[in-house]
Formats: C-alpha cells, sequence, structure tokens
C-alpha cells in the first residue's frame, strides 16, 4: 500500500458552455500537468477528478429558470424534507440518479442570470466517456472521479462526494477482515471515492477555479470490474431515515387511524405505564361538550396483584349479570350462552385493561323533558367514542395493540357498583391492550363514496 498520495489541482481559465469538447479540452490541461518530481503529463494508475458542473455545463445541462424552485420541482423524483430557515426554504430532495442532496443539485452560482447549472443526466457514463478518451490519448490505464458538493446529515459543512465513477473501486468492503487485535470487522465499508472526492477539493479549494485535478498513488484503488458512483446510493429498503422528521411525521398522521387494528392476541411483555399514560393524554383532547372534560380512566394490569383481582371481580360479576339477561331474559340454551360468555375471556388475559368512563356530572346540562336530556347524554356518548378511538390510535403509534370490547356497556350498574362511581358514570367497553403476539392482518382500502348519503 502507497503510504502518500500526490494530487495537483489544474486551474482551467475559461468558462464552458454547452457544445464544448470536454474530452479536448480536458487532455489538453492534463498533458501539461507538472508533478513535484518534475516530471509531466499522466500516467498508469492516476485518477482524474473533476467537478460536475463543468461535466454538467459541457453536455449543456443548463436551465432557462425564472424561479430555481421550479427547477428543483423538476429535478425531483422524491422530497426528503423541508425546513425553513431565515435565509428561506431548503428542500433536500431525491434525483432521478438516486442522490439525496439540497436543491436536487441545482445550482445557481457561476451561470447566467435567469439560468441554472443541473446535474450531468449520467454522471457515470460521463465518467465512462471521459475515462475512454484519456486512456486512449495517452495510453494509460487511470480511473475517472465526477465530484458535486453535499451537506452530511447531523454535520455541519458541506464536502465534496463522488456523483460519477468510473474505474475507481468506489466502496472497499472491510467485513470479514481482521484489525491488529484479531478482531472480525462486520460493518466497515469505506466510500473510497467519496474519498478520493473530499480530498482533491480540499487540496484545490472552492476559488481557484481548479475544476480538475489528478490524483496519484491509489493505484490499488483502480478495477476493470464494474463499479459505478451510483453503486454508493444506499437502497431505500437500507435507509433507515428516508423521510426528513416534519415528512415522517406528516405521513405518520395521514396514516395514523387506517394503522390501528383490532388486536385480540398478545404476547406476556410488560406494557409500560408511560405509552398508556400518553395515550390517555390524547384520548382527553377529543372534542366535548360545553368545553366540558367528562373523560373518565381506570386502568387494571394484570402484573399488578390488586389490579388483577380488582379485575378478575368484576369480570366475574359482570359474566353473573350477562348469564342472567341471555337465560332470564333471552332464553338462550346454556351451550351458547358459554359461547357468548367466552368472548369477554380477552378482558381477563389481556395485560391491561383500561375502561374509558364519560361521567355526566362532569358538564352535562339538566333539561325539564326527557327529549333534550337524551340528546344531552348522546352528546357525551359521542365525546366518549371520541376519546376512545383517540385512545386506541395513539395505543397503536406506540406498538401496541388494542381490542374494544362492549362489554362494560351491558352491566353500567356492576361497573359503577364495582368502582363507586356514581350513577351518572358511563362506562363505554374496555379496551384490552398489550403488546401484539403477530402483525396485524391487512385490510382492503374504504371508498367514501361508499359512505355518502346525497343530498
Amino acid at each position: 500500500m502507497n503510504s502518500s498520495i500526490t494530487i495537483v489541482p489544474i486551474r482551467i481559465d475559461q468558462s464552458f458552455s454547452p457544445g464544448d469538447d470536454l474530452s479536448a479540452i480536458v487532455t489538453d490541461h492534463l498533458a501539461q500537468v507538472e508533478w513535484p518530481d518534475g516530471s509531466q503529463g499522466i500516467d498508469d494508475g492516476d485518477i482524474v477528478v473533476i467537478t460536475s458542473k463543468v461535466v454538467a455545463k459541457a453536455e449543456g445541462r443548463i436551465a432557462q429558470a425564472t424561479s430555481r424552485d421550479d427547477a428543483i420541482q423538476d429535478e425531483t423524483i422524491r422530497v426528503v424534507a423541508t425546513k425553513r430557515t431565515p435565509r428561506g426554504l431548503t428542500t433536500i430532495s431525491q434525483t432521478a440518479h438516486g442522490l439525496v442532496l439540497a436543491a436536487a443539485g441545482v445550482d445557481a452560482s457561476n451561470t447566467d442570470q435567469g439560468t441554472v447549472v443541473l446535474l450531468p443526466e449520467d454522471p457515470d457514463a460521463s465518467a465512462a466517456r471521459l475515462r475512454e478518451d484519456i486512456e486512449r490519448t495517452f495510453n494509460v490505464g487511470i480511473g475517472v472521479v465526477i465530484t458535486d458538493t453535499m451537506g452530511r446529515p447531523w454535520r455541519l459543512g458541506v464536502t465534496d462526494v463522488a456523483i460519477g465513477a468510473s474505474g475507481v473501486q468506489v466502496l472497499d468492503d472491510f467485513t470479514g477482515r481482521q484489525d491488529e487485535y484479531g478482531n472480525t470487522l462486520e460493518m466497515t465499508v469505506v466510500a473510497i471515492a467519496d474519498e478520493i472526492a473530499a480530498a482533491v477539493e480540499l487540496a484545490s479549494g472552492k476559488l481557484a477555479r481548479a475544476p480538475l485535478a489528478v490524483v496519484r498513488g491509489l493505484s490499488q484503488h483502480l478495477t476493470e470490474k464494474p463499479a459505478t458512483a451510483r453503486d454508493v446510493v444506499r437502497p431505500l429498503e437500507e435507509d433507515l431515515f428516508w423521510l426528513g422528521a416534519a415528512e415522517a411525521m406528516k405521513e405518520g398522521g395521514q396514516r395514523a387511524v387506517s394503522q390501528r387494528r383490532t388486536i385480540r392476541h398478545f404476547t406476556d411483555d410488560h406494557v409500560d405505564a408511560e405509552p398508556l399514560e400518553r395515550a390517555i393524554a390524547d384520548a382527553v383532547l377529543a372534542p366535548a361538550p360545553h368545553h366540558s372534560e367528562p373523560f373518565r380512566f381506570i386502568v387494571l394490569r394484570g402484573d399488578d396483584p390488586h389490579h388483577a383481582n380488582r379485575r378478575t371481580q368484576l369480570l366475574d360479576a359482570m359474566r353473573n349479570a350477562w348469564i342472567a339477561d341471555l337465560s332470564s331474559i333471552d332464553g338462550k340454551p346454556s351451550d351458547e350462552i358459554n359461547r357468548r360468555v367466552a368472548r369477554g375471556n380477552l378482558l381477563r388475559t389481556a395485560p391491561v385493561v383500561i375502561i374509558p368512563i364519560v361521567d355526566l356530572d362532569s358538564g352535562a346540562h339538566t333539561y325539564p323533558d326527557d327529549r333534550r336530556n337524551s340528546a344531552e347524554r348522546d352528546l357525551f356518548m359521542v365525546a366518549g367514542g371520541a376519546a376512545v378511538e383517540n385512545l386506541m390510535i395513539r395505543l397503536a403509534a406506540e406498538g401496541l395493540g388494542s381490542a374494544w370490547i362492549s362489554s362494560t356497556m351491558f352491566a353500567p350498574e356492576v361497573v359503577r357498583d364495582h368502582f363507586d362511581l356514581g350513577q351518572r358514570a358511563i362506562p363505554l367497553g374496555a379496551v384490552a391492550i398489550g403488546h401484539p403476539s403477530a402483525p396485524a392482518q391487512g385490510r382492503p382500502p374504504r371508498s367514501a363514496s361508499s359512505y355518502l348519503i346525497e343530498p
């Protein structure tokens, strides 16, 4: 392995324009490269590095743009993130090349007013063409890297990276190799082409008008194998942060309701108190009549002996009341009664059960007639339903499964007496909660038109 590398920046005193013979200009300047040892030109194993802007200009990738934002939109196939700062709106975009960078690589600097410079249409192909022309002209074997400037997530400042490459090993995978202590490396993949780009930018500087450079001393990284800068782009399925924070929150909000599912099978894993508290805090944000907050919640944990005992006592009393209704009122046979009663067993086995309650004494108006009192009760029941939905949506967002069971509504007196709630407290079923034992099954999308009543 070479112990040092040499980088020679090459100044080019001309403005590139569409139709320029890039290869001729580059080879002419490469022939005049002067090295510290007094030699001239390029040799086998050298790597030629060139900025994307001059490549793009020569290839005619200059667009008339009354608005840079319009050009950014045209070059964007996916918006990853946006952020408004005192300097304006910054858009992080994915381009057709697979690159994720600010403003889709659209550059309004060093170009005529009213125009912008786009990225080369296919930087890897551009690198391959340039490499072929240089090798033919000088009868050498070299590599070519085309660079552009990017920011990095979680890091201040910008650096140059490779967006096009030919003949260069763009990645060096150290996985399986051993370090000097005998440890086997598992996740180390070095971005060779990006490191070359950054080193050249450091040597050339931003303002020296040196869009071309030659690197000597890295011949071990030349390759005849197919290797392109696109190989460095992380596949979307491997990207842990494929959306910006604001966009992820927006998508999460849009999908929150549809992601909620009824989950009836849970693991035995402990359910932390914090997500339950956050779900209840969201539940009470539901709209309620008269600016009231009539929502109450009883949390019964299966891993708390006192809670578990209270839950068992409640469910036993509710079961007895249910059996009495089914037998004495409905006249159901015992086998059917047993089947129906068994449906409530989920409340006995769930790691957590929450009983939501609407308390009419917390804001409900009283009228002298039954009609308006009944409407008032319905108002609060609707509010309670919204609170239950809020609760279950937040539980799903927390990664918890839940199932709403209506049974407490059929035995309200039992619940009121068991917890000494008062006669104006209305239980709104019970919510069984736990960690899902299996992923929720999908369901077909709904169409709003199927549920509309024409006026």
